[in-house]
């Protein structure tokens, strides 16, 4: 068996290529975004077209300066070098925006289940609550119960003060001076 594939056997420090290229998803994506979000301002047109109309004239105009001359080749090659970049950065903003949404869309989703769970939950007990009170004595349901269960000799009396009671709320209230209405 060979000393590197042992468990007893630490590792020797030697760095490959693909050590060396791991990079942090987090920090590679937070500068993604700041990059993507500078190429979505107003401030980088300005300064992106300053540049290239200084380069158009510095080269047209200035005949000692002429870095690079009428089909503008280099200029043609930086904005190619820019868009190459821009492109995969401006991806990976996305990418990352969509995963903070689906995670939201998802939390939304558990928020509203939760909630309607509990809405369902207090509905329920609403009903109960409207059965119950359904189903409670009134005052006028107990009066006529004990007046059933008392003898009629000594409550009778009673019986018609309380129907003297009823009939005068039966009655409609005396308004003002008007007159009856004539037959």
């Amino acid at each position: 068996m060979a000393d590197s594939q042992r468990l007893d056997v630490p590792r020797s420090r030697t760095r490959s290529l693909g050590s060396f290229l791991r990079l942090n998803p987090d920090a590679v994506g937070q500068f993604a975004e700041g990059i993507a979000r500078f190429l979505g301002t107003g401030r980088f047109l300005a300064v992106q077209t300053i540049i290239v109309v200084v380069w158009i004239t510095l080269n047209v105009a200035a005949v000692q300066l002429r870095w690079d001359p009428y089909p503008f080749i280099l200029l043609n090659l930086a904005f190619s070098t820019q868009a190459a970049y821009a492109a995969p950065l401006i991806l990976l903003a996305q990418n990352r925006q969509a995963d903070r949404d689906r995670v939201q869309a998802e939390e939304d989703r558990a928020r509203a289940a939760s909630i309607r769970a509990d809405t369902e939950y207090l509905a329920r007990e609403l009903a109960s609550l409207r059965v119950s009170v359904g189903e409670l004595a009134t005052r006028d349901f107990i009066r006529d119960q004990l007046s059933r269960l008392t003898p009629a000799e000594s409550d009778g009396e009673e019986r018609k003060k309380d129907k003297k009671k009823r009939d005068r709320s039966a009655e409609p209230p005396a308004v003002g001076l008007s007159s009856p209405p004539s037959a």
